[in-house]
Order: C-alpha cells, then sequence, then structure tokens
C-alpha cells in the first residue's frame, strides 16, 4: 500500500467520544489515519466527527431533526446503520477506506456489526464489544468480522481500556496494511466455491488436489447452514464463479429443522447467476441433530444412526423423507441457468452410508436417485457413478466436468 492506511472508526460520539479520541491518536501515531463516524443521536458529539450524526442521518434518508422528535433506539438504529453503510460504501467505491473498526456495548455492536456485515469480503472488519464473550453468531453472521472482547465496559479510559483499544488500533492498522493483492485470485481463472461435510473429507481432499493440478483455486465451506450462505454471497459478490456443491445436507436440515440448515435461498444462487456447477448430494441421507451426550431421542429410535460426536446424532431419514429431500432439490435448481451436472454416487452419498457403514442401506439409496432424477430439471444433466462420494474415482469424474465447463469459456 504506497498511501496511509485509513481506517473507519463507528462509534456513538456521545457516549464513546474518549474512547474514539484515543483510538483516532493511536492510528495516526501508527502512521495512519482515522475517519470517525457518529452513530450516535440522542446527545452532542464529545468530539468532532468527520461524518457527524446528522450526515449520517441524512445518508440514511431521514433528516436528524425528524429523529429527534422522538429519538428511540428501535426508530433512530435503522437509519444510522443505512447512513454509515451508505458513506463507507462510497469511501470504499473511491478506495479512501482500508479497515472498519467499531467500538460499544449491546447497541453499539449490534449497530456496527450491521454495518459490517454489509460491507464487502476481504475488507478488514473489527468489532471490539463488551458482547465479544458469548454467542457472537448474531452479529457476525456470514462476514468476516472479527470480534474483540473488551473485557471491561467501554466507559472511560483507564489503563486497562488505553491498552485493549491500543491493541484494537493496531490490529485495524496490521490488517489494513497487509489486505490487497493477497486477496486477489491468481490469474485469469474463476474462483471455485465447494462445499464440504466431515463426512466426504477424503474426496473434499482429492477435489482441491485436482483442481490445483488443472489451475484453479478453490475456497471450502463447511456446510453447516452458515457455510452454504456465505459461498452464495460470494457468488453475489463476483468472489466465486463456479460452484462444487459436494454436500447438500443443509437441504435435509432444512426440511427437518436440525442443524445443518441452509436457508431458503440455499441452492438457487448458482443456478440463477449462470454458474458453472457440478452438484452432489454429499450427506444428504442423514440430518445432524444436538442431543443430550450419547442419548437417542425417542422420534428416531427406529432409524439407522449414528453419533458423529458425543452430542451430535447423525439419524438416517427415512426412504419417504429422504425422497422428499430430492423432491425439495428439485424445487430448489427449477430456475438453473447455464451448464450443470448432478453426479449421483450409487455406492453411498458419504462415508456414513457405503458398504459396512452405520447408514449402509442400498434399496433406500435407490428409492432417493430415482425421485431425484425425476426430480431434477430437464436443464440439468445427470452422471451416475457406480462409486462413493469419496471414491477418487468419483470425485475425479467431478472435477474433470466442471474443468472442462470452465476450460470450454
Amino acid at each position: 500500500m504506497n498511501k496511509k492506511p485509513i481506517i473507519a472508526i463507528l462509534a456513538t460520539l456521545d457516549t464513546k467520544a474518549e474512547e474514539a479520541g484515543f483510538l483516532r491518536e493511536q492510528i495516526e501515531a501508527l502512521g495512519g489515519s482515522a475517519l470517525l463516524i457518529d452513530m450516535g443521536v440522542v446527545k452532542e458529539a464529545g468530539i468532532a466527527a468527520d461524518f457527524d450524526r446528522a450526515s449520517v442521518a441524512q445518508a440514511g434518508g431521514t433528516n436528524l431533526e425528524e429523529l429527534l422528535q422522538n429519538p428511540t433506539r428501535q426508530t433512530a438504529s435503522p437509519v444510522m446503520i443505512a447512513g454509515a453503510t451508505h458513506l463507507l460504501l462510497e469511501l470504499l467505491q473511491k478506495k479512501e477506506v482500508h479497515a472498519v473498526l467499531g467500538l460499544g456495548g449491546t447497541q453499539g455492536t449490534s449497530n456496527c456489526s450491521a454495518v459490517m456485515q454489509a460491507l464487502p469480503y476481504g475488507l478488514p472488519k473489527i468489532m471490539l464489544s463488551t458482547m465479544a464473550s458469548g454467542d457472537t453468531g448474531a452479529f457476525v453472521g456470514i462476514k468476516d468480522i472479527t470480534m474483540m472482547f473488551s473485557v471491561s465496559d467501554l466507559l472511560g479510559l483507564n489503563p486497562f481500556t488505553r491498552r485493549l483499544l491500543s491493541n484494537a488500533a493496531g490490529a485495524a492498522y496490521g490488517m489494513a496494511l497487509s489486505s490487497g493483492q493477497a486477496w486477489l485470485a491468481k490469474g485469469d481463472k474463476p474462483l471455485i466455491g465447494m462445499t464440504n461435510l466431515g463426512v466426504l473429507t477424503e474426496g473434499a481432499q482429492r477435489a482441491i488436489e485436482q483442481f490445483h493440478a488443472a489451475g484453479y483455486e478453490v475456497i471450502v465451506f463447511h456446510a453447516v447452514g452458515s457455510g452454504g450462505a456465505a459461498m452464495e454471497k460470494m457468488m453475489k459478490e463476483g468472489i466465486i464463479g463456479a460452484v462444487f456443491d459436494y454436500a447438500l445436507g443443509e437441504i435435509s436440515d432444512a426440511l427437518f429443522d436440525a442443524l445443518r440448515a441452509g436457508n431458503e435461498e440455499r441452492l438457487t444462487v448458482a443456478g440463477g447467476l449462470g454458474l458453472p456447477q457440478v452438484l452432489c448430494p454429499g450427506g444428504s441421507e442423514h440430518i445432524g441433530l444436538l442431543v443430550e451426550a450419547n442419548t437417542l431421542p425417542d422420534a428416531y429410535k427406529n432409524h439407522q444412526h449414528v453419533f458423529h460426536n458425543p452430542i451430535i446424532l447423525a439419524p438416517r431419514l427415512a426412504a419417504d423423507q429422504w425422497c422428499d429431500v430430492a423432491v425439495e432439490i428439485g424445487r430448489r435448481l427449477q430456475s438453473t441457468q447455464g451448464k450443470a451436472v448432478m453426479m449421483l454416487p450409487l455406492k453411498g452419498t458419504s462415508r456414513y452410508s457405503i458398504a459396512g457403514g452405520p447408514l449402509h442401506n442400498p434399496k433406500e439409496d435407490a428409492l432417493f436417485f430415482e425421485a431425484l432424477r425425476k426430480a431434477l430439471p430437464s436443464s440439468i444433466e445427470v452422471v451416475e457413478c457406480d462409486a462413493a462420494a469419496e471414491d477418487f474415482d468419483f470425485v475425479d469424474e467431478a472435477v474433470r466436468r466442471l474443468v472442462a465447463m470452465l476450460d470450454e469459456g
């Protein structure tokens, strides 16, 4: 980076002015520049901002005077989130921000992280928060947000908070320096997105090796709900240009309210964008359930099952349930455009369902494959392989087909 890195600081400057001012001092001492964006509403800022609360509210579509007529968090937060997001996206387009650093308690964390979730992947995003020691899923979502626990409340400066704020400033500055060229894909070939589950990992590793040998790079996503959603978000942002959707357990779990459930959009994005894709119903024969250690719920006592670990049960779906999954997969793929292939591993859709595995059931496999063939749109080619999903012959054929699509252009 040739010029000073610019770090945008998100804070409510009516309550966090002292802390935000100290952050700015630390960033400038390191050799960077700081932009203060005020997300507060009710009171005057305790320090001058580069974007004051009036300009943030205006960017969010509402005059500050209107907000102050009835200044509740419920009415103000959406406006200030929208305004800060709009301003940052404009700055990013002009390459005038290289990292974003937020600080806050419950409300500040919620608002700042909502802004960060709307920003592009790869841009450094750090949230110094009192909420970072618990479940941070609501704040991180599917974006690359770094949560940093403040330990103490962020109310005034003291030796401890100065140290934490200094660490946050250093982290943002260092990330801003290191971002850039390393984030760009090598060459001019599309980046491939691939889903995976633990019951497919050997096959996934083989696929990565084969893609690399063909000159393609791969991002692998753990298909546990958030993984599939993140992959599809990256498709929309233009980061991913082709897909090996190796694990479709997120569809099974979505139908049966289980642990790996994908959202309603899952499996629709690549087809809608016309991206080349090879699919496999990997891991879809079972669902994932969070249970008390080594406890089998009554509802699944008549199902083949295995404990993935002491608190995650993997029961095989009954034949009619798995056929419902096939219908749902077909429904989600109906609008598929572009080149697409569904690979059917006839000897097992995961290591659990192969011969000798705890979920082996070839008769019910056959019923599922037949249901899937019927459910898929005619635009998707179906390829049957007399192999299991992790067998190298199966994986190599799947990779070969996707590479051929990409090489043909």
